[in-house]
C-alpha cells in the first residue's frame, strides 16, 4: 500500500507532506493539528476513519494533537509520534500502540533535544504535492500568547539554514513550480536562532536575488511585531506577491495585552500604512479572535473598526474557545453565545469588504496559478479557470462576475 499522508491544520503541516511520505513506508499517517479542541476531535475522527478503511494497517498519528493530547488516542489501535520525534527515523520503528514516541525538548540549551539536535530540515521540508510549492523555513515559537497551545506543541523556534532554503526553492523552480509559499509557525522569527541573528527579510531578499527564475514568491502569516526593514524593502520586488496575512487577533489594546501579543493597535495600523506606501495594491488578510476573555462590547467594536483601519480583505474570524492548559482558559469568560454573535458580526463585515474588493477585479486580466477548477491570483483572489487548465500552470483569466467568495 502506498504511503497515505492526511494533512490537517496549518501550511507548515502541508509543507511536511512529502517528507512524511518518505518516512512512512506505506503507512497511513495523520499529521494532526491541535490549535483548538475541535482540531483534536478532527484528528481522532481521521484516525477512526483510517482504521475503518484500512483494517489491520499501521496507522500513525503525528503532529500537534499527538504531542499535546496523546491521551485522546489511548483507546485506538494507532501509534503516536509527536512533533519532537516527527523526523527522527528511529521513531518510525514499531512502538507500542497508543504510546507516544516523542522525546523531551531537552534541558540546558532549549534548542537541543535529548539525544542530539532538533529535527533536521529534509529538503527544507518542501513539497510539490500541490500546485504550489510549500517550503517550511521555520518551526516552533518562543512566544507564549495566552490563548495558544502551539508553542508547547511545537517547541522552541528554530530556523532552516538559508542555504538549505535556497537549494529547496531552486529545486522546486527547476521542477516547474511557479509559486513558492514560505511557511512556519512564527515565520517572521526566522533567523533569530541562527549565527548572527538574521532577519526574515534577509532570507526573502536572498531568494529573490539567488533564484532569478522564481516566478512568484508568497509569504504566509506574519507577526506585525516582527516586520523587519529588509522585509519591507523586499516588498518592492514584483515577484513577491501583493498579499500579506497578518496575525492581529484583536483591535483593542487591553485585549492584546491580555493575549500577550507584542504589538498595539497603532502598530498594526502604522505597519499597513508603511506597506501601502511601498505596494499600494497590497491585499491584507488577518486573524481575529472574537469574544476573548474579558472582551467588552467596546473592545469588540474596535476589532470591527480594525477591518477598515487595516484595509482587511481576507479575514479569518474565530470565536474564542478555551484551550485547556493555557492562561486564557483561566480568565473571566465571555459567554459563548456572545462570542459567537460577535464572530458572526465580524464575519459579515469582513464578507462585505471582501465582496467590494473582489468587484474591482471584474474585467481585469489576472494571472492565476491553477489548482484544478480554480486557482489563486497574485492578490489571493480565488478565480474559476477554463476546463483542462494544467495544474500548477499560470493561466491568464479575465473574470466577469463574482461567484461565491471568488471570481469567475
Amino acid at each position: 500500500m502506498p504511503s497515505n499522508v492526511v494533512t490537517q491544520g496549518c501550511r507548515l503541516n502541508l509543507a511536511q507532506a512529502d517528507a512524511l511520505a518518505a518516512l512512512s513506508a506505506g503507512r497511513t499517517v495523520i499529521n494532526s493539528c491541535a490549535v483548538t479542541a475541535e482540531a483534536v476531535r478532527d484528528a481522532r475522527a481521521a484516525a477512526k476513519r483510517a482504521l475503518r478503511d484500512h483494517p489491520g494497517a499501521d496507522i500513525i498519528v503525528t503532529g500537534c494533537a499527538a504531542e499535546v493530547e496523546p491521551q485522546r488516542f489511548a483507546d485506538l489501535p494507532v501509534r503516536l509520534i509527536g512533533n519532537r520525534a516527527k523526523f527522527d527515523p528511529f521513531s518510525w520503528r514499531a512502538t507500542e500502540t497508543g504510546q507516544s514516541s516523542s522525546p523531551t525538548w531537552g534541558g540546558g540549551d532549549s534548542r537541543q533535544r535529548a539525544g542530539g539536535g532538533l529535527p533536521a530540515w529534509p529538503n527544507a521540508l518542501a513539497t510539490t504535492a500541490r500546485a504550489r510549492g510549500f517550503v517550511a523555513v521555520q518551526d516552533g515559537c518562543d512566544h507564549r500568547c495566552t490563548f495558544c497551545i502551539i508553542a508547547p506543541a511545537r517547541g522552541p523556534a528554530r530556523s532552516a539554514p538559508i542555504e538549505t532554503v535556497v537549494a529547496a526553492v531552486t529545486r522546486l523552480v527547476e521542477q516547474g513550480v511557479n509559486e513558492i509559499v514560505l511557511t512556519g509557525v512564527d515565520v517572521t522569527s526566522w533567523g533569530q536562532d541562527l549565527p548572527g541573528s538574521r532577519a526574515f527579510g534577509t532570507l526573502v531578499q536572498a531568494l529573490l536575488t539567488r533564484v532569478p527564475a522564481l516566478p512568484r514568491l508568497r509569504l504566509s502569516s506574519l507577526d506585525a511585531a516582527e516586520a523587519d526593514p529588509a522585509l519591507l524593502e523586499a516588498l518592492a520586488d514584483p515577484r513577491l506577491m501583493p498579499h500579506l496575512h497578518l496575525s492581529l487577533q484583536s483591535g483593542d489594546d487591553l485585549v492584546l495585552k491580555r493575549m500577550k501579543r507584542r504589538h498595539a493597535r497603532a502598530d498594526a495600523v502604522r505597519l499597513v500604512e508603511r506597506i501601502k506606501g511601498i505596494r499600494p495594491d497590497m491585499a491584507f488578510g488577518a486573524d481575529i479572535i472574537a469574544g476573548f476573555p474579558t472582551e467588552s462590547a467596546e473592545a469588540h467594536a474596535k476589532s470591527l473598526k480594525l477591518l477598515d483601519d487595516c484595509d482587511i480583505v481576507h479575514a479569518h474570524i474565530f470565536a474564542y474557545s478555551p484551550r485547556a492548559g493555557t492562561p486564557a482558559a483561566r480568565m473571566p469568560a465571555v459567554p459563548p453565545a456572545v462570542a459567537r454573535a460577535r464572530a458572526a458580526e465580524l464575519r459579515a463585515a469582513a464578507a462585505t469588504r471582501h465582496g467590494r474588493w473582489l468587484h474591482q477585479w471584474i474585467g481585469t486580466p489576472l494571472d492565476i496559478v491553477a489548482e484544478g477548477e480554480r486557482g489563486w491570483s497574485p492578490h489571493y483572489a480565488s478565480v474559476a479557470l477554463p476546463a483542462g487548465s494544467p495544474r500548477g500552470a499560470i493561466v491568464r483569466v479575465t473574470p466577469t462576475r463574482i461567484e461565491g467568495n471568488g471570481l469567475a
